[in-house]
């Protein structure tokens, strides 16, 4: 008898230990662990003395056969947006979206760059914008545009290492409305339109868009002019840091995300290859409440919403004989390249050209005299 029950024990506690087992095995296949962000390219040699930028001078960078590094942001420290020679802010906003990029949404702080959509506190805003070369509508939301000052970034290689924005705070798996970005783009568009665009959109976690554009004496988006194509990411974009670029060649740009090519354009298909220097440029925006691009779902979402850029890297193509200018200086560029390229009312460039034949519209004296005041004031 005495023996029975210690049987009947023993069966007992190894069923217990069982079915503790497979809670814990359940446990584990309904509880996946958290994502990791995706590891960095492996550096082999430091930034010298002839790159322009930021770089750290303890950190190996990368080396790509054909390319020479040329400029670095690690932002480990902040950036003057109204006085650094290469980089500046955007004062303006996309007629479709509901943001307007003001200076005071890029900031800068724990070795990171942070762009941030939110409800507009009452920042002091012109009506007309430099960098769209005209009105602005009063917009319910603001987000900032980083920018380089000049159109001198043409052929080489283009990384970014960024995380997207969360829809909602603390659960990178809702979609929502919001265009995470890094591009290269050549203002004026009004005279030619080039345009290389990495977008990472709400309405996926695990999808960026590639896209092209090339056109002349146009202002008008259409899909005749423009190339643009979906592609996976293993991971979530917004959970994780991921590292994404592009290699822009006279006849080709070839699309890359955490190492993996992802995506190669051709002078075969349409648009041509953008052939003009362009800008670099960051941002973070919102669609119109239509969310005709950028995610349907965006009753989803929750300001404010920040997009991380943790580094920035260009490396020149070697094959490259004009831009950018030597020392990142303004000596190369041409009448053309200067085409109404003012980004904002304190960047201390003239807007050159006209508009349509006639010279931009400007806000009143007092206005920009006000804007740019309040501007300049320490944060």
């Amino acid at each position: 008898m005495r023996a029975t029950v210690i049987i009947l024990a023993a069966s007992a506690m190894q069923s217990a230990r069982s079915m503790a087992t497979a809670a814990d095995d359940y446990v584990s296949l309904c509880s996946a662990p958290a994502e990791e962000s995706s590891k960095e390219p492996t550096g082999t040699a430091p930034a010298g003395p002839a790159v322009a930028g930021h770089p750290d001078p303890v950190k190996l960078y990368p080396e790509y056969t054909g390319f020479t590094l040329s400029l670095v942001e690690e932002f480990n420290e902040a950036i003057d947006l109204d006085t650094d020679p290469i980089w500046t802010w955007s004062d303006g906003g996309l007629s479709e979206g509901q943001v307007r990029f003001v200076k005071e949404q890029i900031q800068f702080k724990d070795g990171k760059m942070t762009i941030t959509a939110a409800e507009d506190p009452g920042i002091a805003t012109q009506t007309c914008s430099a960098a769209e070369v005209g009105k602005v509508d009063k917009k319910p939301l603001v987000s900032g545009e980083f920018r380089a000052r000049h159109n001198q970034f043409r052929y080489g290689r283009y990384e970014v290492r960024m995380k997207a924005p969360e829809v909602k705070a603390g659960n990178p798996d809702v979609d929502g409305n919001f265009i995470s970005t890094m591009f290269v783009y050549r203002d004026a568009k009004f005279n030619h339109w080039r345009e290389i665009d990495i977008e990472v959109t709400g309405d996926s976690p695990h999808t960026v868009t590639t896209n092209v554009l090339s056109a002349d004496h146009t202002d008008k988006w259409s899909t005749k002019i423009a190339a643009g194509r979906q592609v996976h990411i293993d991971g979530n974009a917004r959970a994780t840091f991921h590292t994404y670029a592009f290699e822009w060649l006279p006849n080709s740009i070839t699309w890359y995300i955490d190492g993996k090519k992802v995506r190669t354009k051709t002078p075969a298909e349409h648009p041509p290859i953008p052939d003009l220097s362009g800008k670099i440029m960051m941002n973070l925006w919102i669609f119109g409440k239509t969310a005709g691009f950028g995610g349907k779902e965006i009753y989803n979402n929750r300001y404010p919403m920040s997009n991380e850029y943790d580094w920035f890297r260009f490396y020149k193509w070697d094959g490259e004989e004009t831009y950018p200018c030597a020392g990142m200086s303004t000596s190369c560029l041409t009448a053309d390249d200067e085409f109404l390229s003012k980004n904002n009312p304190c960047d201390g460039q003239e807007q050159k050209g006209l508009l349509h034949g006639k010279m931009p519209s400007r806000p009143p004296a007092d206005e920009f005299k006000n804007l740019e005041d309040t501007r300049r004031s320490p944060d």
